[in-house]
């Protein structure tokens, strides 16, 4: 890497008990002020453009309440359809998408924030 590019790290550190099942999960991004933070989840897609393929790393902790992972994925829903809506500026399928969020959370009575 040339002297000139900036870089920027993000770590992930996965605290794993007997089985390997993660039973603390903490983060660092320095250029973002977080340093070791806890987390109860992780969801990360990795977008190989040479076999066309998405790589994923989903974790929680053993102690994630089922609760909050109901809103920890409606609350990714959602995220994905406005970074969709970004990324290839499609209005129409983005508002698609935020309507199957819309039924999700009513479907698992998940209160408006």
């Amino acid at each position: 890497m040339s002297d000139n590019k900036q870089t920027s790290e993000i770590k992930f550190l996965i605290e794993l008990d007997e089985n390997r099942v993660p039973e603390k999960l903490k983060w660092s991004a320095k250029d973002g002020g977080v340093e070791a933070q806890d987390a109860k989840a992780i969801m990360l897609s990795i977008w190989d453009s040479k076999v066309q393929e998405t790589m994923r790393i989903d974790l929680w902790t053993k102690d994630m309440p089922v609760d909050e992972m109901k809103i920890f994925f409606h609350q990714t829903l959602v995220a994905m359809a406005d970074t969709f809506k970004r990324a290839t500026d499609d209005e129409k399928m983005s508002d698609t998408m935020k309507d199957f969020c819309d039924y999700f959370a009513e479907k698992l009575e998940l209160k408006k924030s």
